[in-house]
């Protein structure tokens, strides 16, 4: 399948970021501050309870994170659309992981349920991405994955079929 690692550190991440991973024009995750993880601990395209492929990431929670200092100024709380473009990056990842061409972007999400929140005290999230669907023709490739957020081991964020592409225009 893929002849790249099971796992990756920080500076792997960092790779993809500028591009050196997958190659030009290929699957890229965002840098920093926009990079919602700082490691991924298992991938795969055959793995999770579909059987269709899985990621699971973590982000280390620092009380300095840029996010914290104006959302809210006296109540800090990490958005909750930050959680979910880390799910979205991890998707799109995957895809790049798989060999397939073409950069990434969200389609969708079919539904989010927000049960907790990330403020300054946590120390980590863990991403779990699984995915239902993963299509690779000719005009399409794309990437259908329910996922969940876990910060410090309590799920705070439950999506469901999140819809990533890759396009080569």
């Amino acid at each position: 399948m893929s002849d790249y690692p099971t796992s990756f550190d920080r500076e792997e991440l960092l790779k993809c970021a500028r591009g050196e991973l997958f190659g030009p024009g290929n699957a890229q995750l965002p840098e920093p501050p926009m990079l919602m993880m700082d490691r991924i601990t298992e991938i795969s395209a055959d793995g999770g309870p579909h059987g269709k492929g899985h990621v699971v990431a973590e982000f280390d929670i620092k009380p300095d994170l840029w996010f914290f200092g104006c959302h809210f100024p006296g109540n800090p709380i990490m958005p909750g659309c930050l959680g979910l473009d880390g799910l979205w990056q991890l998707t799109g990842f995957n895809l790049g992981w798989r060999g397939w061409q073409g950069r990434g972007y969200a389609l969708g999400v079919g539904e989010v349920k927000l049960t907790g929140m990330v403020r300054p005290d946590r120390k980590m999230l863990t991403y779990y991405v699984d995915f239902t669907k993963a299509v690779q023709t000719r005009r399409l490739t794309m990437g259908v994955a329910d996922g969940r957020v876990e910060a410090d081991g309590e799920t705070i964020y439950h999506v469901k079929d999140m819809k990533v592409a890759l396009s080569e225009s």
